[in-house]
């Protein structure tokens, strides 16, 4: 039959159903690719913790979870209690300070609140070094400590445990900081202005009045420090001392050849994190749920000539002391390889190690590998997550609570864990890989950089979503806008500031990746994170700062790019 003589509606209903078929597609083989590159990891790395000489046994967790012959276990409840001291340190310095910032009129209060998150820009691996150089077994601060009072020997230096939670500490308080400063602006001043007409003291207002409001806020910021720590490696792989912990012994595992215990040790980390990401979500259904209605309280100004010095000079000293660890990473990125060893500063200062860093290609390779990678990764990022987040939000075609769940898992899964995972996945030949082995190549550690970050720039570009007013796609198709045009031309440049800035914070998130970086890089993409820690190996510690002040150069630019986007949307 010629198309001459079909009906037009017809032919409408040809093309839609071509069209609708199209998406169908799409949208099963992004699942497909999803799922093969997150959940078949993950569900692989679980079965062979359970596989023994190819038999179905639980030996390994019972190895894991014995009390007398069992490494794996006393690391276990080590990480549990190092999360906890950190969660509670963090938040001794971050909701303090968020109370002075929104209580009190500070001098310079915006540079200040500047300073105070300097911490988030400092990539782990990066702030750890900072810290070994600064107070270290022979850092700078216990060497002047000893020169002063005369000693023979320093009066303290950071290792282990304390040396992991005063890292830890300094790091993370920033989330309590921010999550209690949003609070502080949420809170109901009606509440306030009733309980001081009642003739309640300050301290009685604070605790009964202003707490409860806080708790949710603080509540969040606890289980978000408590993840974190659970997952970290950086300041318990350069702070070891005798302290076991769960991350730190996979990696040793790994190196010695235990693979089967370090994958059960890697499900069990994973299981926990997987546990308090869903209280996180709870806490954050919380915040959501305890708005307040009242306006809330203008900060107190200082009228007296004493308090404004006194807060003059504690801002000074807070000052310094946060942006301390940063000032020691650059004084030492001058230092010449080999020239500082007893004295307690540097005297030998030289431009060549940030020369070597630039023009000597070998030097310069872990920069160009990390870009490289960084890019790649978060492009991907970019791609699934618009999709998804558009599938979810605007067509709502897929069952939004597994699907999303999906996309989401990676945010709980420590680095460690998705590394192991992916290396016992792509050991071998696989279909979707081509037959390729990806492990012992460059395509591993993007992949692995892709799947850790793809729940932020999806949360961005839902966020996006949800902000988009769909009745300007409505009215683009009814002017005959096709579907890929109408996308391209009306919604994309509507949500595309807010999908910028979570990909440029994936992309931050990936140039200072160490956690994964240090179980599957290859020579052919070493990074810069492991870069750093070969040249402390080697003693060259004016090289490791300088590549650790070229990655903090790098982060700072790219996460100003991403707050200038998100003042765009």
């Amino acid at each position: 039959m010629s198309n001459s003589i079909i009906p037009t509606s017809l032919k409408d209903k040809q093309i839609n159903w071509g069209g609708a078929l199209r998406h169908h597609s799409a949208r099963w083989l992004a699942i497909l690719l999803l799922v093969l590159m997150i959940i078949y990891p993950l569900a692989l790395m679980v079965q062979q913790s359970l596989l023994v000489d190819g038999q179905w046994s639980l030996a390994n967790y019972i190895k894991f979870l014995s009390p007398n012959a069992s490494r794996s276990l006393t690391a276990l409840w080590g990480s549990v209690w190092l999360s906890l001291a950190s969660a509670f340190f963090a938040a001794l310095i971050g909701v303090p300070l968020a109370l002075l910032f929104e209580r009190f009129e500070l001098p310079a209060k915006q540079f200040l609140s500047a300073i105070a998150t300097l911490p988030i820009v400092l990539p782990p691996l990066v702030g750890v070094v900072a810290f070994l150089f600064l107070a270290g077994e022979s850092g700078m601060l216990p060497r002047l400590l000893q020169a002063i009072f005369k000693l023979d020997a320093p009066p303290f230096y950071l290792r282990g445990v304390s040396a992991i939670i005063v890292v830890h500490a300094y790091s993370f308080y920033v989330y309590f900081f921010l999550f209690t400063r949003a609070a502080f602006k949420r809170l109901d001043g009606a509440t306030i202005e009733a309980a001081r007409s009642l003739s309640a003291s300050n301290w009685r207002i604070y605790w009964q009045v202003i707490l409860p409001q806080l708790r949710p806020s603080i509540s969040a910021a606890a289980i978000l420090v408590f993840m974190i720590s659970m997952a970290s490696f950086s300041a318990p792989f350069i702070f070891p001392g005798d302290y076991r912990v769960l991350t730190v012994e996979i990696y040793n595992n790994k190196l010695q050849g235990d693979m089967p215990m370090a994958i059960t040790q890697s499900v069990m980390l994973g299981m926990i994190s997987i546990a308090f990401l869903y209280l996180n979500l709870r806490g954050e259904q919380t915040m959501v749920s305890t708005g307040q209605k009242g306006v809330p309280l203008p900060p107190r100004p200082l009228k007296s000539r004493q308090s404004r010095i006194l807060a003059g000079v504690l801002a000074l000293v807070a000052t310094f002391t946060l942006a301390l660890p940063h000032l020691t990473l650059l004084l030492i990125s001058f230092v010449k390889n080999g020239s500082w060893t007893t004295q307690i500063l540097p005297d030998t200062f030289t431009l060549e190690n940030f020369v070597t860093l630039i023009t000597a290609s070998r030097a310069a390779d872990p920069v160009i590998n990390s870009a490289k990678m960084a890019v790649l990764a978060t492009s991907l990022n970019i791609l699934f997550a618009v999709i998804f987040a558009y599938w979810h939000t605007q067509k709502r075609r897929i069952s939004g609570k597994w699907s999303e769940a999906m996309i989401m898992l990676p945010w709980a899964i420590p680095g460690t864990v998705v590394a192991i995972a992916l290396i016992v996945t792509f050991n071998k030949p696989h279909w979707f890989t081509g037959g390729a082995i990806l492990v012992g190549t460059f395509w591993l550690l993007p992949l692995a950089y892709f799947i850790r970050h793809l729940p932020v720039v999806y949360r961005a570009s839902h966020a996006a979503f949800l902000q988009f007013d769909r009745s300007h796609e409505e009215a683009a198709r009814s002017l005959g806008g096709g579907n890929l045009l109408v996308f391209r031309r009306v919604v994309l440049p509507a949500i595309w500031p807010g999908v910028i800035a979570g990909a440029l914070l994936a992309m931050v998130m990936s140039l200072g990746e160490f956690v994964s970086s240090i179980l599957i890089y290859t020579f052919s993409n070493r990074p810069i994170s492991v870069a750093i820690l070969g040249e402390i190996r080697l003693y060259n510690l004016g090289s490791a700062a300088a590549y650790g002040v070229m990655l903090t150069i790098m982060i700072f630019l790219v996460t100003w790019l991403s707050a200038r986007w998100s003042e765009l949307r």
